[in-house]
């Protein structure tokens, strides 16, 4: 099953500034995966709660063998090695890490455990189309061979939002150097 997270952070946390956050946490990722790939990173400002630091944003991707619930408990434990505590966050707020599921293959999933917010999942991400830090990264490392049904929504929500402000920061050579040393 070919999956994209999409990964962003502009917290630090244990001394590590965000970019290393992202380069860690994708280095855990990779074992997750295979045919692993990192998108670049882009610097974007922050929606919703504006007053805070601009976010560091990427995508990755890679096939699993995991079950979509599966792979969400994975990254729920992913983001609390890096500091994240869903109970003390404020909603769209800074985070040292935050990594959602934006695709899993073509499923559309649309769970709610109404006694287990950690286990709710919604794929693609509702809010998907109307950000550009998740669609530059996510269109960028998804293979252009992929049978994702979906691709030609993603590109037309791009063209219609633009980027956004989002600006490069690293390009995907770069970044991955950081997550392989």
């Amino acid at each position: 099953m070919i999956v994209v997270l999409g990964l962003g952070s502009n917290k630090s946390f244990a001394s590590l500034e965000p970019l290393e956050i992202l380069a860690r946490a994708c280095q855990r990722l990779s074992s997750v995966f295979s045919q692993f790939s990192v998108s670049s990173v882009y610097r974007t400002r922050p929606m919703y709660v504006e007053n805070q630091a601009c976010f560091y944003n990427m995508a990755v991707c890679g096939e699993t063998e995991l079950s979509a619930h599966a792979l969400l408990a994975k990254i729920h434990e992913i983001e609390a090695e890096f500091g994240r505590n869903r109970e003390r966050e404020i909603r769209n707020g800074e985070r040292s890490l935050d990594i959602d599921i934006e695709l899993y293959g073509n499923e559309e999933i649309h769970f709610v455990d109404s006694c287990d917010s950690m286990k709710n999942l919604e794929i693609p991400h509702p809010r998907i189309a109307e950000r550009a830090f998740v669609l530059i990264p996510l269109l960028e490392v998804l293979p252009k061979s992929a049978d994702i049904q979906k691709r030609d929504f993603l590109e037309q929500s791009l063209a219609h939002i633009g980027n956004q402000g989002a600006e490069k920061l690293l390009d995907s050579l770069e970044f991955a150097k950081l997550v392989t040393t």
